[in-house]
C-alpha cells in the first residue's frame, strides 16, 4: 500500500468521481487491489490499509488439544509426586500411559512438550549455565566398574537433623543403597556399603568426597572403609577437594531424593524416613526410565551387565560374601575349617568375603582377621595379627 493509492481510496470513498481504471493504470496498479482497499477502507477506515496475516486457518499438522492437556496432566502427576518433570520424563509418562490420552496420534517431540509447556505457562526461565560442551564427563562402561557414594542431610519433624547415605552405580545409575542414619560415621557408612556388597558383589572402584567418614588419605591416615575395601580388593579413589563436579551423579541423585523428600510427609523418625527411602528407591530403581539410558530404567540397564568387579571375571575368582554369627566359643566356620575370630566376639553378626580360599572377616566396621583356608576340615587358630 503506497500513498497514491490510499489516496485514491479515500478520494474515491469520499465521492469524488474519477475513471478507476486509467488512475490505476497511472499509478501501476490493478482495479482489483483497488475495489479490495475500497472495501476495508469503507468498512474499517485507515486500519483497512494495514496487511493481513497470511496465517491459514487451520493447521492439520497441529497438537491436539487432548494431546496438549496429557501433557499438562503429565506435568502435574509428575510435579505433585515429586519427580522430575521435564520433557524427557513427560513423554516416558505418555508412553507408559496410553490410556490417559489419545495415542492414536504420533507422540510429541521433546520441543513440542516443551512449547506446549511454555504456551501453557509452565516453564520457569533460568539464567544462563556454564556450557555443558565445556564439562568434561566421564562414565563407567560396565556396571560395578565404578560406585559413588555421598551423603545428604534432611530434618526430621521433630527438628532433628540426620544423614541419608546413597550408593549410586556409575554406569546404570542403579541405586544400590539409600540408608538414613544417624550421622556420617564411618560405622554406618561400612554398614551401608556391606549391604551393597552382599546384595550386588565387589566392584573394581569406589568414588566419594573427602569426608572423613570415607576416606582420610589427604589427611594422612587410612579411614575404615579405605581399609576394608582394600582389604577385598576394591580401588578406593577421592575427588579433588572441593571439586563436587568429581561426584556429579551422586549429586545429580541427591537433588532427586530431595525434589521428592520434599512432597511428602516430614518423617517422624528414622524408620519412618527410611520406609519413604525405601518407597523412593523402588520406584527410582524400576520405574523411572532415563533417556541417557535410551529410554531404560537404572535397574533395566543394570541386569543388562556386563558386571564388572576386582581381578579376573573368572567364575572361580568372583568374591562371595556372606553373613554368619560368631558362636559362643568365638569361631566361625566355612568349608567345614572352624577357626577363632576371638571370644569377645562371641554372638555378634558377621560379615565374611571369600575369593578363592582368602577370607576377610569384618566384624561392624572392624576388619577383624584374614584367613587363608588349607582345604583340610577341622579346627584351627586365628593367623597371627
Amino acid at each position: 500500500m503506497g500513498p497514491e493509492l490510499a489516496a485514491l481510496v479515500a478520494r474515491y470513498v469520499g465521492g469524488e468521481s474519477f475513471n478507476v481504471r486509467a488512475e490505476c493504470a497511472r499509478i501501476g496498479t490493478t482495479t482489483k487491489t483497488f475495489y479490495k482497499y475500497r472495501k476495508r477502507y469503507a468498512e474499517e477506515g485507515v486500519e483497512g490499509f494495514f496487511p493481513r496475516s497470511r496465517r491459514p486457518r487451520g493447521n492439520p499438522r497441529a497438537v491436539r488439544p487432548a494431546v496438549q492437556d496429557a501433557v499438562v496432566l503429565a506435568r502435574k502427576e509428575l510435579d505433585d509426586g515429586g519427580w522430575d518433570a521435564g520433557a524427557d520424563q513427560i513423554g516416558y509418562w505418555l508412553q507408559d500411559h496410553p490410556d490417559r490420552w489419545d495415542s492414536v496420534q504420533p507422540l510429541p517431540s521433546r520441543a513440542t512438550i516443551n512449547r506446549i509447556l511454555e504456551r501453557r505457562g509452565m516453564i520457569v526461565a533460568i539464567p544462563q549455565r556454564r556450557p555443558r560442551r565445556s564439562w568434561r564427563r566421564f562414565e563407567a562402561e560396565a556396571s560395578n566398574t565404578r560406585w559413588q557414594m555421598d551423603g545428604f542431610e534432611w530434618d526430621l519433624a521433630d527438628g532433628h537433623t540426620v544423614v541419608v547415605l546413597e550408593l549410586l552405580d556409575d554406569c546404570s545409575r542403579y541405586d544400590l543403597a539409600l540408608t538414613a542414619v544417624r550421622s556420617e560415621n564411618s560405622l554406618d557408612v561400612w554398614n551401608t556399603v556391606a549391604g551393597a556388597l552382599s546384595e550386588h558383589g565387589i566392584p573394581r572402584l569406589f568414588l566419594t568426597d573427602n569426608g572423613s567418614a570415607f576416606s582420610g588419605r589427604r589427611r594422612g591416615w587410612t579411614s575404615r572403609l579405605e581399609e576394608n575395601l582394600t582389604a577385598v580388593g576394591v580401588c578406593a579413589i577421592t575427588s579433588s577437594v572441593r571439586h563436587p563436579q568429581t561426584c556429579g551423579k551422586d549429586e545429580r541423585a541427591h537433588q532427586t531424593v530431595l525434589k521428592w523428600l520434599r512432597k511428602q510427609p516430614r518423617a517422624e523418625n528414622i524408620a519412618d524416613l527410611q520406609t519413604q527411602l525405601d518407597q523412593y528407591r523402588q520406584h527410582y530403581n524400576h520405574k523411572r526410565r532415563k533417556k541417557h539410558l535410551a529410554g531404560l530404567t537404572p535397574a533395566q540397564r543394570y541386569a543388562l551387565g556386563p558386571l564388572d568387579g576386582p581381578g579376573t571375571n573368572s567364575a572361580a575368582n568372583t568374591p562371595m560374601i556372606t553373613r554368619a554369627r560368631v558362636s559362643a566359643s568365638g569361631c566361625l566356620a566355612v568349608n567345614r575349617e572352624q577357626f577363632s575370630v576371638g571370644r569377645k566376639h562371641a554372638g555378634q553378626p558377621a560379615l565374611v568375603i571369600r575369593q578363592n580360599r582368602h577370607l576377610a572377616v569384618f566384624i561392624g566396621n572392624q576388619l577383624t582377621t584374614q584367613i587363608t583356608l588349607t582345604g583340610h576340615p577341622g579346627y584351627r587358630r586365628r593367623n597371627p595379627s
